[in-house]
């Protein structure tokens, strides 16, 4: 089963924060996720759509270290 990408609005990414920083966050195009480097947690982005809720983020220090 092949995954699709999906692009995400770019007026949308430039009113995004991090929910738990209120920083700015990264669009991982490859990786289909939002990252917060002050938070340190990629956020997933499914159909189209970012998850940006705590309990579903990944920690960058295990996504990173596991490519």
């Amino acid at each position: 089963m092949t995954e699709r990408t999906h692009q995400v609005d770019p007026k949308l990414l430039e009113i995004l924060v991090c929910p738990l920083t209120k920083g700015p966050l990264e669009y991982d195009r490859e990786g289909q996720r939002l990252i917060s480097r002050r938070a340190g947690l990629a956020f997933p982005i499914r159909d189209g759509i970012p998850i940006l809720l705590p309990d579903e983020a990944e920690s960058l220090e295990d996504t990173e270290a596991g490519r």
